[in-house]
């Protein structure tokens, strides 16, 4: 085999077997002797961040605030955390889906969002749901990031 197609075939193969590297921000590692939560807060791989789904809980007192508005920051600030820990930031957000247990929330939900996604924003999905995993939240969101 040349050392151009062996060359080749390593380029081709190389995301095949990129590390994973899972992102824990301190402030959302679980406390200790804690049980591990079933999910990881975000992976990288290859310079692109998948943030898992986050609610608007308040990170002192783990609850949902009774403001709409202070929910979607919280939950804008908690995935602001992970983009840190991966050495990223909003602006490296490609895609963001959210999800809103009721859709007269959405302008609301948007007005909020402005002030945290500037321009050029990612692409975004929002979508209607019944419930959440959290079952007093009304959003839920995610984020991918890339650098």
């Amino acid at each position: 085999m040349s050392r151009k197609l062996l060359l080749t075939a390593l380029l081709l193969l190389s995301p095949l077997y990129a590390a994973k590297k899972v992102i824990v921000p301190p402030e959302l590692a679980p406390a200790a002797g804690a049980p591990a939560p079933n999910f990881s807060p975000g992976i990288l791989v290859d310079g692109t961040l998948y943030i898992s789904g986050t609610t608007g809980e308040d990170l002192k007192t783990n609850q949902i605030p009774s403001s709409f508005e202070a929910e979607v920051k919280n939950a804008l600030d908690r995935l602001g955390l992970v983009l840190k820990a991966a050495g990223m930031t909003y602006g490296d957000v490609v895609a963001v889906n959210v999800f809103l247990t009721d859709m007269d929330l959405f302008g609301r939900m948007n007005t909020v969002y402005r002030t945290v996604l500037n321009s050029p924003r990612p692409a975004r999905t929002t979508v209607g749901v019944t419930k959440l995993a959290a079952p007093t939240a009304h959003i839920e969101i995610n984020m991918i990031a890339h650098k």
